[in-house]
């Protein structure tokens, strides 16, 4: 008995004894076992522990054994089907499917094609470049660009001009300084108003054309400037008289937000004033609104929150680079080519004239593609970032334009809200038909195209003014005939040998007038 009590008591203390893993054998005793607080070493085994060990392994390895099986079962109907779709694939490699070209297929990415196009693009004007050099040498001349601004370095007769502007700025703030206070009637002060818009356009122009050491490029910069503050002016008059509109009917006020900055910070952006009618008419205000990159005045302009420095940079440097490039496209391209279309447009040879304004009407178009990126990107831009001016959006996606109203009215979003807004919609609202609305819109731009072109000239042609009358019916045949990519295309070869044309024919009729003796 007492052997036997010996022989299961170190069995009910193995009982206690838990086995980690499989194969190691090692021992884990549970918190409290003697043998690991007194250090000892861990007690034997039986062999009947070892032999339920060689079973639990046999077991677990046959277990893995019929997992595999399982899997191999699974996947051999997967390989069965696999096999027979590669045998359909070998018997079978034609689909029901259109090409890519057909426009049933409705395949759409052709950027490698356009890459192809400016590739091409590229070296064929290389080329150009290339035999321009040959034949002409470097004809670029950075200091006989201010020949064209000035004929007297001691005379400055646009700077004096562009001056003078302020007068009439002045004369329309105090006008609705008087009006706002009602010390002025509404009669007087819109006879005020269109005698000063009036003067605007008469006077430059009177200018122009009498002072002989006005140059071209001068009366041009001179008469554009004077035109955009004519358009600014007028929407200044027509959007405070709204106002005393509203007032004098008691209705919600318009107001402004966002109208000039204060000089107060905080964090590093201006907390704009809150201006509402007639607390609008201040001297800051109004110079704000006339070097703003818009034509349609309101009291709450959108404001940035902050000056992008590196921003304004960036516009900065495309501003220099593409002035520069422009002057040297314009002197190494252009200038030649117009000097050698002199002789046919003499001789009245209809051959050669066309097929030298075909040669002009390439790179005359070149380079207004680079006058807009210029002006109506990078300018703007950074006139706006500069006044923190919110409204960015400039131009639309013109060049996708599938109709020629769809280019006019997105080419030049600041001319084109401006007319819609005080020219196109109140005609509408007099009961004015839409297509003679839209023809009348098309007639004033025409007289402008006229005026910035004919006069600086000094010789009037009417080229520029047909060049946009023609843009009516050349709409209608569009709108009518056309569609999709035709009608993009239409717009493309419009451009390129439509008014850049037109004004090309000025440029050919200024050097038969002046240089007609050379050869």
């Amino acid at each position: 008995m007492s052997d036997r009590a010996e022989m299961r008591g170190p069995a009910t203390r193995r009982r206690r004894v838990t086995t980690a893993g499989s194969g190691g054998g090692a021992v884990a005793a549970k918190p409290g076992n003697k043998c690991q607080g007194s250090g000892e070493k861990p007690p034997r085994r039986p062999a009947t522990a070892k032999a339920n060990e060689g079973t639990n392994n046999s077991g677990k390895a046959d277990g893995e054994m019929g997992v595999s099986e399982q899997k191999h079962s699974h996947d051999s109907p997967k390989k069965q089907k696999s096999v027979v779709e590669d045998f359909n694939e070998r018997l079978s490699c034609h689909v029901l499917q259109e090409s890519l070209l057909s426009s049933a297929s409705g395949y759409s990415n052709y950027r490698g094609i356009l890459n192809w196009c400016v590739v091409m693009l590229v070296l064929s004007n290389a080329r150009l470049f290339l035999e321009n050099i040959i034949k002409y040498g470097i004809l670029v001349d950075p200091i006989q660009v201010v020949s064209l601004f000035l004929k007297d370095p001691y005379s400055w007769p646009s700077a004096c001009l562009i001056i003078v502007s302020n007068v009439f700025i002045l004369a329309a703030l105090y006008t609705e300084r008087r009006l706002a206070v009602g010390t002025v009637s509404e009669m007087t002060g819109s006879i005020l108003h269109i005698i000063n818009l009036t003067s605007m356009l008469i006077f430059p122009a009177a200018t122009v054309l009498t002072v002989t050491s006005m140059t071209p490029v001068g009366g041009v910069l001179s008469l554009g400037i004077y035109t955009v503050l004519f358009l600014k002016l007028y929407s200044y008059q027509d959007t405070n008289r709204w106002c005393r509109e509203i007032r004098q009917a008691k209705a919600k006020r318009l107001t402004r937000s966002y109208s000039c900055p204060s000089v107060t910070q905080l964090n590093g952006s201006a907390v704009h004033s809150h201006v509402s009618y007639p607390g609008n008419l201040t001297h800051r205000d109004m110079y704000y609104f006339v070097f703003a990159p818009t034509l349609c005045y309101q009291l709450n302009f959108p404001r940035s929150p902050r000056i992008r420095i590196r921003f304004l940079l960036r516009r900065l440097f495309e501003m220099l680079f593409i002035m520069q490039l422009l002057v040297g496209l314009i002197q190494q391209w252009m200038v030649p080519t117009i000097q050698n279309s002199m002789k046919p447009f003499q001789e009245m040879d209809f051959s050669r004239m066309v097929e030298r304004l075909l040669k002009l009407a390439v790179p005359n178009h070149l380079i207004w593609l680079i006058f807009f990126y210029w002006f109506f990107h990078s300018s703007m831009n950074f006139l706006a970032e500069l006044l923190q001016f919110g409204d960015r959006e400039f131009y639309k996606d013109w060049w996708n334009s599938e109709s020629v109203t769809y280019f006019w009215a997105n080419w030049n979003i600041p001319v084109h809200k401006w007319c819609l807004r005080h020219f196109y919609k109140p005609m509408l609202r007099k009961g004015v038909n839409k297509f003679l609305a839209q023809t009348a819109v098309f007639l004033m731009s025409a007289f402008f195209h006229e005026y910035l072109v004919s006069i600086p000239l000094k010789m009037f042609r009417l080229w520029a003014f047909m060049g946009m009358m023609t843009q009516v019916p050349l709409a209608w045949f569009v709108g009518r005939f056309l569609n999709g990519n035709y009608g993009n295309a239409a717009v493309w070869i419009s451009l390129i040998i439509g008014q850049p044309v037109a004004v090309l024919m000025y440029v050919h009729d200024y050097y038969v007038i002046h240089h007609g003796s050379a050869t």
